[in-house]
């Protein structure tokens, strides 16, 4: 064999000793083979939903808020679900669910109703319970309202240019009645990233303004401060009547990341603001840093 042959084959012998040397040098340097760190997911944005599976309705939190509060006042007044729906109905046509502060001419709110037709001033027709209470003391003026179609009951109250625009939602708002007056229960859920600590006290208040004051013989029986688990983590444990039960925990969640609220607890479900994008789920055992629930109570922490 030519001698330049010889060297044309020894050149890939050299190189491969080379790069078994640095790969041993590497390896007894840097404690074995380096590994790329893929960075976590960031967390979804907020959002809520009614339902689950490929058939849940994609609400956001004011939306969500907005239907919790519709059906928790029919809830205190001890309205039907048909109310609600006439209600929901009402309220999607007119704003989509948005508590908005400008429409046509002087109308306001989620319902867009006018002060100038004796609703009530600007500032009270953007208070959610306040319009919402003032709906339903029309309705139910509206002769036969729970037998009528839900667009000309909606019509009656509303007195629209187009009453016959209800009409469109009545599908869906039949729906969101259900999950929100606990008809399906366990039906709402919302996600968010929770605070450290949540504003149980603001949660009270504002649920309070919308179930009513506590009382025997109301929605909310009582409400009170509970301290929980090793880490002595105060919760609200709210004490419901069992007709109302589900649309009060609804409204918990809706309203959790206003309040910072990061788990409610009821019936044996628990709803998480971490993952709550996965819905209620059923409740394994019994934690060490959750107090157990009274019954006939929701726990929200």
């Amino acid at each position: 064999m030519p001698p330049s042959s010889r060297r044309l084959r020894a050149v890939p012998v050299i190189g491969s000793a080379l790069v078994l040397l640095l790969a041993a040098i590497g390896y007894l340097v840097f404690g074995g083979p380096q590994h790329s760190v893929t960075p976590a997911a960031p967390p979804p944005p907020p959002g809520c939903q009614a339902g689950i599976g490929g058939a849940a309705i994609p609400l956001d939190t004011e939306q969500a808020g907005m239907a919790a509060t519709i059906a928790g006042i029919a809830v205190r007044h001890r309205l039907p679900g048909r109310a609600v729906t006439i209600a929901l109905a009402a309220a999607l046509q007119e704003s989509q669910l948005q508590n908005l502060d400008y429409g046509d001419r002087d109308s306001v709110g989620v319902f867009q109703q006018r002060p100038s037709q004796g609703w009530g001033t600007t500032a009270e027709l953007e208070d959610p319970v306040y319009a919402t209470t003032k709906f339903f003391a029309a309705l139910v003026k509206v002769h036969g309202y729970t037998k009528m179609p839900v667009d000309q009951a909606a019509q009656d109250v509303q007195h629209s240019a187009d009453g016959y625009a209800y009409e469109q939602w009545t599908g869906l708002a039949t729906q969101l009645t259900g999950y929100f007056t606990g008809t399906s229960p366990a039906g709402v859920s919302c996600w968010y990233t929770p605070p450290v600590k949540a504003d149980l006290a603001g949660a009270r208040k504002q649920l309070t303004q919308t179930f009513g004051p506590a009382g025997k013989d109301a929605v909310l029986v009582g409400v009170t401060t509970d301290r929980s688990g090793k880490k002595n983590k105060a919760e609200t444990v709210v004490h419901v009547q069992r007709g109302g039960a589900w649309t009060v925990a609804a409204w918990l969640v809706a309203y959790a990341q206003q309040y910072g609220i990061s788990q409610i607890r009821y019936a044996g479900f628990v709803w998480t603001a971490a993952n709550g994008s996965m819905g209620w789920q059923r409740a394994k055992g019994s934690s060490r840093t959750a107090s157990p629930v009274p019954r006939g109570s929701i726990v929200a922490a």
